[in-house]
Order: C-alpha cells, then structure tokens, then sequence
C-alpha cells in the first residue's frame, strides 16, 4: 500500500470539480500542466484566467521532498518557523553525503562515521517533526520518491533542481530552496510565476542504441540550458506512451537542464504498470478513476499549437544516440558526428572512466540493458578499456539486480559498484584525492545529469560527456570517445572482429522487485518530547540567527565584490563535493562562496580586487573584509546566473557575508526565487551592454531604493574611480509580498512574524 493514501484520494476526490471550474474560467481545452496547476490552488477552484510567464500564483503542493544537503538549512529554518509538526507529507532522504571512493559497502560505512552528526541531526528533526526518514543508504531521493511517492496529477516541490524527476509519473514536482519548502511544511501558500507552456510532441517509437536519455539530450540541443526557463515542458504523443514510466523520469530529470520549471508526461498504461510493480496498486486503481483529468484534454494534443506557447517534434524512429558535453549539458553531438567533432575540438579520445547510475538513469530497465552489453564483454571474448562504475538509484533497486545476478555480471568485468547514494554526479567522487585541482586532461563519459567543469571529480581538466547508460557502458567497453556502436567493430582477445549487440533489457523485474530493508524511518506520532542538539562548537551544524533587513543607507557607497564572467551556476557559487560537510553550517559553508566564478577583469577564480585595501584576494576572504568594515557589496553577472543546482546556499552564503544585491542579465528561475526568500535584491540590466560599463574600482548608490515598488525599475548610480558616472536602470521581478520579504530581512522573518 502507498504512502500517504488518504491524501491521494482527497486530490482525486477534488480533480473533476477543480478541472471543469478552470476549464470555464479559461475558456478552452486544457494541458496536463494547466490541469494539475490549476486543481492545486491555495484558494480552492479557479476564479480567475492566469497570465503564463506573468502573474504570480499561490498553490497548495501535495508534499515535500528534502534531501540531506539541503535538508540541513531548510529544517534550520523550519525550526523557527514555531509549528510543532509539518503541515504536509515531508520527507527526508540521506543521499548526497557518502563519498564514492572504493565500493558500497566501505563507502556507506565510513559516511556513517564521518558525517553520523549530521545524520543523526536530520533524524531527530524527522522524527520530532513528523517527517518521514530515509536513512544513509536508502538511496537517491528522486528515485525512492518515484518508488513510493510520486502520483500521477499531484503537486511536490523538492529541495533539489531534480525534483522534476516525479514529472515521469505524471506529476508537477518542483525544485526549489529551502526556504519555499519551508512555506509549505509550516501550512502556508507556495508562490509560483505561472509558467508558460512548451509542448514536446514524440512520434516514432525507440529502438536499438537509442534510449529515452537521448530525447532530452536532443531536447537540451534544441532549448539549451536557459531556453526552458520559466516554462513547464509536457510531453504528448505516440512515442510518450511506447516509454517506460523510468524512461520518462530520465527525460524530466534531466530537464531542469533546460532551465525548465518542470517537465511531465500524461497519464498512461506504462504509468499503470509502474505504480503496481511498486506496490502502489491502491494509487493506480485510484488514478483509473479519474484517469481523464490525469491528461491533457483530447483537443491539445490533436491541436498542440493552439494550446502551448512553443512545440518541438522529435521523430523517435528517427533520433540517434547523444553524447552531450563538454562542460555544459546542451552541448549536443549525436554519436555518428562525434569522430569529427573530437578532432575538431581536441578532445581527448581515451576514455578514461564510464559511469552509470545516478538519479537520472538507475531504474531496473537502465541497469538491465547496461548489463546486457557487460555480458557481452565475457561472451565475445573482449576486455574493458575504461573504469567502470555503477551507482543504483535505491536499495530496492540495488537488491532486486543482486538477486537477478546483474551486480555478478558487472563484477565479472572488474566493474565498481557504488552506494546507493548520488556519488561521482555531485562531486562525491575521490577520484583524485587532494590533487583534484591540478588533474590532467582528460575524458569521462557518464549517465548523470550535469557535466560542468569540476562537477564530478573536481578536476577542471576533466571534459565529462553525458549518454545513455547503454552508450556509456558500450564506449567504456571500447575505451574510445568516438566509438560507434552502431557501426563499429571492435578487436576481441583473440584479434577477432566483433560487433556488440543491441542492447536489451526489462522494463521492471521479471520476478517483480524485492528489498529486505527499503532504509525509511517512520517519525513519533508524537514528536514533542524529541530534543534535537546541536553543539555550539560544532563545525558541521550551526543554529541560524535572523537576518538583519537591508537598510536604504547601506545600498549607498557600496563596492563591486565580484563580476563574473560568463557561465556562473550554483556549482561557482557554492561548490558541492568536500564542501557539502559545511552544508548546515553557514559561516563555515560561507567560504567557498564564488570561489569557482571568473573574475572578468583578470580570468581567474578566487582572485578579486578588495577596494580597501587596494590588494587582491580570495573572494570570501576579501568579502569578509568588506563585513567588517560595514560595507555592503553587489556581485554582477552574466546570462543565466545561478544555473544549476536547488541550493539556497549560493543565497545566503553571500548574504551572510553581506553581499546586499545581485545585478545580472539573466537568472536561473530557482536561485532567483531564493535571493528573495534571504531578502537581497536580485536584479537585471534593462540594456545588458551596461554589463560592460562596470569597472573593477566602482562604487553603486540606490538612488531611489525608497520607492522600490512592483513593476518599477530600479536606478543605480555606478561611480568610477576616475569620478566619471553612469546611470544604470535595473529591472526586477519583485510583487508586494516579496518586497516584504526585502523589508523584513527575510521571508522567514515573515513567517516567523506571523506566527508569533
């Protein structure tokens, strides 16, 4: 039986009623998305038509979803939101703090000594607030949340960018900070701009090398990683419904590389066999029920671009194998082109390590086509060329592949099997130990999500390539980046010609899924007399203070902390890896904010000019010296500032050291949304060439902070060292409750404020 059942049928109970009013209130057919949105409302049916892409919307999610990393700041915060238990289904996954170094077991037990202070944090927070606990182990939190808590029509949002992984099972799932989470479990409405729509229609159908990996990959080439921003993708047609329900989750995850709000996928059969195989027969017999609000109305699908703001159409029949990269996940090259591409660009054709699993691809079906192709290395007489490694998404998955003799056919290969855990696709990796920053040049190809420089192994000369599992495992077979499997021979023991097989696989076990120990803590019913501790002199866990609101004052006189060059994300901002042990203490976490931005002045990371003293220095270190002396800083950037990652750590780490404003051409939708939530000011150029007029020694006057208003741009006097000045407008995105959010210090000020 499901988890959280009586809440799934109170939703489905309610969707007929809710559709059918927004549905009036619109005025035609509707999409999945608008479907699912519109039934979520804070105020109950809709009133009222919402402008995509412009109004901002109060809605109801379902549930929560945090894992460890982010989990730690987001119950730090809840702990002063004064509720005594969470005021929706919460829970908590432990999957980002267990270093992949030598295999599950070693790994998993040393993470438990390592970091049992802050798991053990988690766990009493859990249990004292009514959040349901998934402990070291258990495994990635998209993956355990598509095995027990994703359901088709309902709402989420996750403290982590992949959250969108739900969107397989038909969900709207969300990613967020810490800090919406934090509005949601205390009872409170969550505020989302309504996003537009693109429409992704499939024809055709997969076959051969080609995977569902492969149709985001395209999507990544024809979007890039900003082109999704603001919009939520739906995925319709006849290629949809030929997928697994695991091959849509791949697609959605990796969507929030398109920038996109989420991605999702109409109800079907696949969906169906899923839920059962999962032991959610309950939900899947709910959801035939109302099975007609759980998709798009007939109309949008037959008429897509009358209904969405921008369709794609990518023939499946037709779609090749991808390898995305380097460094940026839109970087497209289907497998046929790579040959020429890698010596176009130079790139290392050795393959040194292949790595499969992840959140993105770690179902049964990935697994299983990937040990189809290692069987064949014993079978044909061939010899890996490369390291390989596979990371499962959760025990149960992790179990039943043992029990199906799948971990034996990769250990026969010499492969490494990691812990169910997020590992090498976060930095999680000891690859290279305390040499990472000096690593030599050189090629991996991995099934993940994300391939920006440093990501997996801290190393910025490793160029990570993004595949299928079953790619990835065919190139480590081969060892080549541009090995193609489909026309390609390879040279066996024997000197013999041979070509691989097909792929094949299962879409779920045979002899269904089994586990002995899935990993999940339920909480005390009653959870008051729980006492969590947290030692002041604890280096991994520290207690949070309120921030202190931005006074108009102290938006005068300030000084540039940083101007970034080019692609900044969350990763430049607040690196993961060997800093995610700091991820409950700010002060601590707070110095390595920025240190992997370019400085557009010199090139260089960590290097930036302190105007107070007139020397350079690492960025937190410079910025700290701005703190003392009492001077708030602004950081500039780029396009699509704050790419990336959930984390609300690249907020309140610069707010914490007293950066006040950000200034870029363009945000990343989450992390703009979390500046708010921590009450800075993030802001954009009117004319992005005024990027170009900021100069290393200026300093930026608010002239007319006082009159910050909704849909009123903002004036800044920027003031160069020779006493020349510009005035530079800056446009916002900010409504009257986030601008309460700036004046109080923070929206848990307000919240806190509230329930005083």
């Amino acid at each position: 039986m499901a988890f959280d059942i009586d809440m799934i049928k109170t939703v489905y109970a309610n969707i007929a009623e809710k559709v059918e009013a927004a549905r009036k209130i619109v005025g035609k057919p509707l999409t999945l998305s608008e479907k699912i949105l519109y039934s979520h409302l804070w105020d109950g049916k809709a009133t009222e038509a919402f402008v995509r892409g412009k109004d901002y919307v109060d809605f109801a999610p379902d549930r929560v979803a945090c894992q460890d990393a982010t989990a730690q700041m987001a119950l730090l915060q809840f702990m002063h939101a004064g509720k005594p238990k969470v005021a929706v289904p919460t829970t908590v996954h432990c999957d980002h703090l267990i270093q992949a170094k030598v295999g599950a077991e070693a790994d998993l037990k040393r993470a438990n000594q390592t970091s049992n202070e802050v798991f053990d944090f988690l766990e009493s927070v859990s249990n004292k607030y009514g959040i349901g606990f998934w402990k070291p182990g258990a495994g990635i939190i998209h993956q355990v949340v598509l095995e027990n808590y994703a359901f088709p029509g309902g709402m989420m949002i996750g403290t982590d960018s992949h959250t969108v992984n739900a969107g397989g099972l038909g969900m709207v799932a969300i990613g967020v900070g810490g800090a919406d989470a934090v509005d949601v479990m205390a009872g409170m409405a969550w505020e989302l701009k309504f996003p537009k729509l693109i429409g992704v229609k499939l024809t055709g159908k997969l076959s051969g090398w080609t995977a569902p990996k492969d149709v985001i990959l395209k999507v990544a080439d024809i979007l890039t990683v900003k082109g999704g921003t603001g919009a939520i993708v739906e995925y319709f047609g006849e290629g949809a419904t030929s997928m697994s329900c695991t091959g849509k989750g791949t697609i959605c995850n990796m969507g929030a590389e398109v920038g996109a709000t989420t991605s999702t996928f109409g109800y079907d059969e696949s969906m169906d066999r899923y839920l059962r195989a999962t032991d959610r027969a309950d939900v899947a017999d709910a959801a035939l029920q109302v099975k007609e609000h759980l998709t798009a109305d007939s109309e949008v699908y037959a008429n897509p671009e009358q209904y969405f703001d921008q369709v794609i159409e990518i023939n499946l029949s037709e779609l090749e194998p991808h390898l995305n990269g380097p460094f940026t996940p839109d970087l497209a090259t289907p497998i046929s082109k790579m040959s020429e591409a890698a010596k176009e660009n130079d790139w290392p054709l050795n393959v040194e390590v292949g790595l499969i699993g992840s959140c993105t691809n770690s179902s049964y079906e990935d697994i299983s086509r990937a040990a189809s192709l290692a069987k064949q290395v014993a079978d044909k007489d061939l010899k890996m060329k490369s390291e390989f490694t596979i990371t499962p998404g959760s025990e149960q998955v992790r179990y039943t592949i043992e029990r199906d003799g799948f971990i034996n056919t990769f250990n026969t290969i010499g492969a490494t099997v990691f812990a169910n855990a997020c590992g090498p696709c976060i930095g999680m990796w000891d690859r290279y130990g305390d040499k990472a920053a000096d690593g030599p040049r050189n090629t991996i190809v991995h099934s993940f999500n994300r391939n920006f420089a440093k990501r997996a192994d801290g190393n910025p000369n490793t160029l990570a390539f993004v595949g299928s599992p079953e790619l990835v495992t065919a190139i480590a077979i081969a060892g080549r980046l541009d090995f193609n499997p489909v026309t390609d021979k390879l040279i066996n023991e024997e000197g013999e010609e041979v070509m691989l097989d097909e792929p094949r696989g299962y879409e779920l076990p045979p002899e269904g899924f089994a586990v002995e120990d899935a990993g999940y803590i339920a909480p005390k019913e009653d959870g008051s007399g729980v006492e969590v501790k947290v030692s002041p002199t604890s280096e991994r866990l520290q207690l949070l203070a309120p921030f202190e609101p931005i006074k108009p004052e102290q938006l005068q006189g300030m000084k540039l902390l940083i101007k970034a060059f080019g692609k900044c994300t969350t990763d430049h901002i607040s690196m993961a890896g060997p800093w995610l042990r700091y991820r409950g203490h700010l002060d601590n976490i707070a110095n390595n904010t920025l240190i992997g931005a370019v400085n557009a002045f010199n090139k260089k990371t960590n290097f930036v000019k302190n105007q107070l003293e007139g020397e350079y220095g690492g960025v937190p270190d410079t910025q700290r010296a701005y703190k003392a002396d009492g001077t708030k800083t602004i950081v500039v950037g780029d396009h699509n500032y704050g790419e990336g990652s959930s984390r609300e750590h690249a907020a309140m780490q610069p707010r914490h050291l007293g950066v006040a404003a950000v200034l870029v051409k363009s945000f990343a939708r989450i992390h703009e949304t979390n500046l708010k939530k921590q009450g800075m000011l993030a802001l954009t150029f009117a004319d992005e060439s005024d990027y170009d007029r900021i100069q290393e020694d200026d300093t930026f006057n608010f002239v007319d902070i006082t009159d910050f208003s909704p849909n009123k741009p903002l004036t800044i006097e920027v003031i160069h060292s020779d006493g020349s000045k510009d005035n530079i407008i800056a446009n916002h995105s900010y409504n009257d409750a986030q601008i309460g959010w700036f004046k109080e210090g923070s929206a848990l000020n307000v919240i806190k404020r509230e329930n005083a």
